[in-house]
């Protein structure tokens, strides 16, 4: 057996333990940090371990990146239990344990390294990268390995190559029948399956959205509010993937978060049980920027990173060979990998700038981006994000393949994504984006960036006119911002027409600002009304700026239109692919750049009423980061219904909150129904839960508005009554970080794990995972975690908010209220809030809870948010902490239960 000369350091809220080869003992924050700046030590989670002792630059030998290495795309919870488990050894009982547990987890994944296992192939190969890179690991792993006697295939050799095919055929003209639905779902339910009359009525309900349009602009659209419990994924998978076959097209399922992706891919198991054939007819798609770049990933790897950027690219490239799609935000690649290495150029890594040169990558028929589009093109299932159905129905390259038919899961979001799809920023890194695309890399710049010229220097000779093009839209990218746009400009000494308009912006924000200092670390806005002679002054160059940029990129679009249609000799297949991808590239550009002319043609005339216009200025904790004027549509369903719904042929729109308390009018506002011929077909399912034995909701009524430590000492009897399983949610990053920093300590002496965001380096998604896995665990968070969380059983238990969410009062939503109603605006986001909060508590049949809101001010017309019978009560905290109490004990009863059965 291996043995290791390395102590292992574990530290937790409690307390810090050191083992080495002598035993365990017990140091102090100071001791610890002095001993781990002495020799190498084993640690698990080093970002986490360094916040823990105060020490964020803490390093060592990370347990996270040795077991990346050895099991790259292999899921494992970043917990002492997780590793533990995965490596087959005892389950640590208590803190004081858990560093000998590491050092005996470090032993045995060094056996292995010496060993055989199944993704050994590469390993040599990147090992001996990774010591060039000065990996803490290369030292004790690379020696374990044994050197192949034939060249090993890694990555760019190893992945295979995606083949281009004929285009689908348009999908036939079919009838889903009611029977054949029921007989579907019968047969994804299962056969023993419970018969769930709910689910039924569902499934042969929205079947009625495959049906055959009528009418052009029309789609046959079913708005469908599904509680939770009702079994809605399966319900509308049944007809979904039942009019796919029969009609030999694709349906596109659109969600807002991933947790719900991964979900769906987890239940295509049931549609098709064969890993292979699930493979090819259900796939995920996401963003351009959620996947690996191959060549960025090459330039990576051969040096255009250095440091411990270098060696996360070695591990990404481990990955890259073994994963699933190469989606690296939410995919197979662990969460929590990136966060070991401060996020440092794991954005590098993917497509964010839009720059890909598509068909002219050398890499490109190993695209993980183009094969998962080759694959959406024949699945029958294309698991996607309302995101990217926005993107691709508004300015995607695959029109011949667009899908008809499109089912929304959390529908109550559609108004959030396509507010955000179709806003319009001018800013500062806004339009620096735009230069680098344009110019590449300027001054000392390195890498593999390249602009305009570069990218299309083909072009440019073949077609005089394109060059000229690309020349003068080079020359006009210098009227931009540059690098260190926003210290020039806070020094008041703008460079270029953008940057006087940026400074012109701030400066009239300033003046404007009415808060007294008050939140001086959030951001500044006023409206963009009655702007002052200066701002004037300024868009006026800034549009004559802009429309100089504008025309070359229009005309180069025409080129490059052009040049395809003449079809030169040069021109073979994979050049006519890059300047395909380059047409779509520049109309994006130049979309957003005549966005920008159009806002700044606004300042100084008359407001157009189907839009909110304002200035801005973004800071974080007292830094400012950004400058801009914002444009949104006041009602945002208005482009989304042209570009999404009026195209398709059938929409079904689904939520277990989609009313949330109201009315269907305000649901079908909401989602952009009122701009379509025809009304859509509505249907509701009540939750089958027994919310009144199952759940209370309790109003705690003496926790003073604004009383911190009475709030932090709220949370932390809450949680100890209720043993843990709490997810507390804020609507404020520093109130949720006051209230951590009160109570983390104390509920670590009672044996409670308490989890963080925004407070511990670990994504979001890897937080919930936690959570999940610990039922002892606490989460709080923010609104990401009010919609992103499944967690079925003990490990959640208890939902606490710290009070009535009320929409922030920023200028956009000044307008929105005043155009919808007023305080009765307010009142339907309030209830969707609540409602979409009190979902995360009862998930399963034999689930108990209790859902606290920590506010004495609660109106009770906000109360119809919750579900029809649910026990509201309006209690003291003594009394919700008993009352928790209680909940806990029949949740775990409800656990024991099960086990035994």
């Amino acid at each position: 057996m291996t043995t290791l000369p390395f102590p292992a350091l574990h530290a937790s809220h409690s307390g810090v333990w050191l083992a080495d080869a002598d035993g365990v003992r017990e140091l102090s924050r100071g001791a610890a940090i002095r001993a781990a700046a002495d020799t190498p030590v084993i640690l698990l989670n080093a970002p986490l371990v360094g916040q823990r002792l105060g020490h964020p630059e803490l390093s060592g030998l990370d347990l996270l990146e040795l077991y990346a290495f050895l099991f790259p795309a292999r899921f494992i919870v970043p917990t002492p239990a997780g590793i533990a488990r995965a490596c087959a050894l005892p389950v640590p009982a208590s803190d004081g344990e858990i560093a000998a547990m590491l050092r005996a987890t470090a032993i045995a994944l060094l056996d292995l390294a010496g060993g055989d296992w199944s993704e050994r192939e590469g390993a040599w190969t990147a090992a001996q990268s990774l010591a060039r890179a000065r990996w803490p690991w290369a030292p004790v792993v690379g020696p374990r390995l044994t050197k192949p006697a034939t060249a090993e295939r890694w990555l760019f050799s190893k992945l295979p190559e995606w083949d281009e095919a004929a285009p689908r055929p348009a999908p036939r003209t079919v009838q889903v029948d009611e029977d054949a639905v029921l007989t579907r779902l019968h047969a994804l339910t299962g056969a023993g399956a419970e018969i769930r009359a709910g689910q039924r009525s569902f499934a042969t309900t929205v079947a009625q959205a495959f049906a055959p349009r009528a009418m052009r602009d029309t789609p046959n659209m079913v708005m469908a509010e599904a509680g939770t419990g009702i079994g809605k994924t399966l319900g509308y998978l049944a007809p979904a993937s039942l009019w796919a076959e029969r009609a030999g097209g694709a349906v596109w399922v659109s969600t807002f978060t991933k947790a719900l992706q991964r979900q769906l891919g987890h239940e295509g198991a049931r549609l098709f049980p064969d890993a292979a054939e699930r493979k090819a007819r259900i796939v995920t798609r996401k963003g351009r920027e959620n996947y690996v770049c191959l060549l960025n990933l090459e330039d990576a790897l051969q040096g255009g990173f250095a440091g411990r950027a270098a060696i996360l690219a070695q591990l990404v490239a481990r990955w890259a060979a073994y994963t699933a799609d190469g989606d690296m935000i939410g995919g197979d690649l662990p969460g929590w990998l990136p966060q070991l290495f401060r996020r440092n150029g794991s954005t590098a890594l993917t497509d964010r700038r839009g720059e890909c040169v598509y068909a002219g990558c050398p890499h490109y028929r190993k695209c993980f981006i183009e094969r998962a589009a080759r694959a959406s093109a024949d699945a029958d299932i294309v698991i996607a994000n309302h995101a990217l159905v926005m993107v691709n129905a508004a300015r995607g390259r695959e029109a011949t393949t667009r899908p008809t038919r499109y089912v929304f899961d959390e529908g109550h979001h559609l108004f959030e994504a396509a507010d955000s799809m179709f806003g319009v920023a001018l800013s500062g890194a806004e339009t620096i984006e735009v230069r680098r695309w344009i110019m590449g890399p300027e001054g000392s710049g390195r890498g593999r960036r390249r602009g305009l010229a570069a990218r299309l220097s083909d072009v440019a000779s073949y077609d005089e006119q394109g060059g000229i093009a690309i020349g003068e839209a080079v020359d006009a990218a210098r009227a931009l911002p540059a690098d260190g746009w926003i210290g020039r400009v806070l020094e008041g000494q703008p460079f270029g027409p953008i940057e006087h308009l940026l400074a012109a912006v701030r400066g009239l924000v300033f003046a404007r600002d009415e808060s007294g200092g008050v939140d001086a670390g959030y951001g500044l806005e006023t409206e963009l009304a009655e702007p002052d002679p200066a701002l004037i002054e300024a868009a006026a160059a800034a549009a004559v700026a802009l429309d100089a940029l504008l025309r070359p990129l229009v005309v180069l679009g025409r080129r490059l239109e052009a040049v395809l249609s003449d079809a030169p000799d040069w021109l073979d297949g994979q050049a006519r692919a890059r300047i395909e991808g380059a047409v779509a590239s520049l109309g994006w550009r130049a979309d957003m750049v005549g966005a920008w002319s159009a806002l700044v043609a606004r300042i100084g005339g008359p407001a157009d009423p189907d839009f909110v216009d304002w200035l801005a200025v973004e800071r974080y904790e007292g830094r400012e980061f950004d400058i801009g004027i914002h444009r949104r549509w006041l009602d945002p369903t208005r482009p989304f219904a042209d570009a999404v719904l009026k195209p398709a042929h059938g929409v079904l729109i689904t939520s277990a909150t989609l009313r949330a308390g109201g009315d269907w009018d305000v649901a079908d506002a909401r989602v952009g129904a009122p701009h379509l011929i025809r009304p859509p077909l509505h249907f509701e399912a009540q939750s089958p839960f027994d919310y009144a034995g199952q759940a209370q909701v309790l109003i705690v009524t003496d926790i003073k508005r604004g009383d911190l430590p009475a709030l932090a000492n709220a949370y932390a009897r809450l949680i100890v009554a209720s043993g843990g399983g709490a997810l507390g949610l804020f609507t404020a990053i520093r109130r949720l970080r006051g209230v951590h920093a009160r109570i983390a300590d104390r509920l670590a002496r009672e044996g409670l794990t308490l989890l963080a965001q925004h407070v511990d380096p670990i994504d979001t998604g890897t937080l919930v995972d936690i959570f999940r896995d610990d039922p002892a665990s606490s989460l709080i968070g923010t609104d990401a975690l009010r919609d992103g969380v499944d967690v079925p059983g003990r490990s959640l238990r208890l939902v606490v908010m710290e009070g009535v969410p009320w929409p922030k009062p920023s200028v956009l939503h000044a307008a929105r209220r005043l155009a919808n109603g007023g305080k009765d605006y307010d009142d339907r986001l309030v209830r969707a809030r609540l409602a979409q909060a009190f979902g995360r508590l009862i998930r399963r049949a034999d689930d108990h809870g209790a859902f606290v809101l920590l506010s004495s001010a609660c109106p009770t017309r906000l109360l119809t948010a919750f579900p029809a019978g649910t026990p509201i009560r309006r209690v003291t905290l003594d009394e919700a902490v008993e009352i928790s109490r209680g909940l806990a004990i029949a949740a775990t009863l409800g656990q024991e239960s099960r086990e035994t059965a």
